[in-house]
């Protein structure tokens, strides 16, 4: 799975003019299963962003993470918007090849798998529209954003 993960003051995300999600301080992540995904990539994909430590402490170092904005009295958000165009390979020619990504029906499947995990495990999850045309504002905070990936190698521990 890939991901970019945006810290943010605030985001948001519209679909026919109609805003559907959104959160106040927390993190938007842009996300795209790719073939030969499962839950596994899902999963550690999910740790690694609510343990990531990128918000900022009293002395101004990044040093907590989205679910530790709870123990500072804030709900830290997560804004989970689906985005195939990740797996883009722009390496040949002037049209992005996107073979890389999921099925439609598979991308769906492990999107949904982890928005509903997410719920489980973070106070405040918000979500776009799977395969709508969607116009995502948000205010990146620092800028802080940080691509991550998650390999089927990746996940043998």
């Amino acid at each position: 799975m890939i991901a970019v993960m945006q810290r943010v003051s605030q985001a948001r995300v519209l679909v026919d003019g109609q805003t559907i999600g959104e959160i106040g301080a927390g993190l938007l992540l842009l996300l795209c299963a790719e073939r030969g995904d499962s839950e596994a990539e899902s999963d550690k994909l999910l740790a690694k962003v609510l343990k990531l430590r990128i918000f900022n402490d009293a002395a101004g170092k990044m040093n907590h993470s989205v679910q530790d904005m709870d123990g500072q009295g804030l709900i830290g958000g997560l804004l989970v918007v689906s985005q195939f165009t990740l797996a883009a390979d722009a390496t040949a020619g002037n049209r992005p090849s996107f073979t890389a990504a999921a099925a439609p029906a598979e991308g769906r499947r492990l999107y949904d798998y982890f928005v509903m995990q997410a719920r489980q495990k973070h106070l405040l999850v918000q979500t776009g529209q799977f395969g709508a045309d969607m116009q995502v504002h948000l205010v990146n905070n620092g800028p802080v954003t940080i691509p991550l990936r998650m390999a089927p190698a990746a996940c043998t521990n």
